[in-house]
């Protein structure tokens, strides 16, 4: 794990810093949680993602600051990486952190980081992206769980 980090960490540093391609993008995101997703830059490099999505049958809100950088020199390929917030409503039921007995519902709040990697397809205003996503809830049910996830937008200039 140390190794990816480093390996990691040495290809965005070596990234050339560029802007996206675009300005706005709205679209699916599949993974650990399922729905939408709208990155929103407000610089060259700096964008804001929000996300609203399914999970463990529930609801799930994200809002993140992201930091992109160009990747391998390639045009329309960038990494990206960053943090923020999420919050989440679930019926006890249907987590993992409770048994099937158990009834009610939670809800959590805590802090989630993003890095990933997103190709601006050229012919087409379109993205795809993927991402690891580890979060820590710190209200709630309190812990880490590590997601990761597959996105597809469209995009606007």
């Amino acid at each position: 794990m140390k190794r990816i980090a480093g390996v990691f960490l040495i290809m965005l540093m070596s990234a050339s810093v560029w802007a996206q391609d675009y300005n706005t993008a709205l679209g699916v995101r599949g993974g650990m949680f399922s729905g939408l997703s709208l990155k929103h830059f407000v610089s060259g490099t700096d964008a804001f993602e929000g996300v609203v999505a399914t999970h463990y049958r529930g609801f799930l809100i994200m809002g993140m600051y992201q930091k992109h950088a160009r990747a391998f020199d390639a045009p329309g390929l960038n990494w990206y990486y960053g943090g923020g917030a999420h919050t989440g409503f679930y019926e006890k039921r249907y987590t993992p952190w409770f048994s099937s007995s158990h009834s009610g519902s939670i809800s959590t709040f805590g802090i989630v980081g993003a890095v990933g990697i997103e190709y601006k397809i050229d012919d087409i205003p379109v993205t795809i992206g993927a991402d690891i996503t580890p979060a820590l809830n710190l209200i709630g049910h309190t812990g880490l769980w590590l997601g990761s996830g597959l996105t597809l937008r469209y995009t606007f200039n």
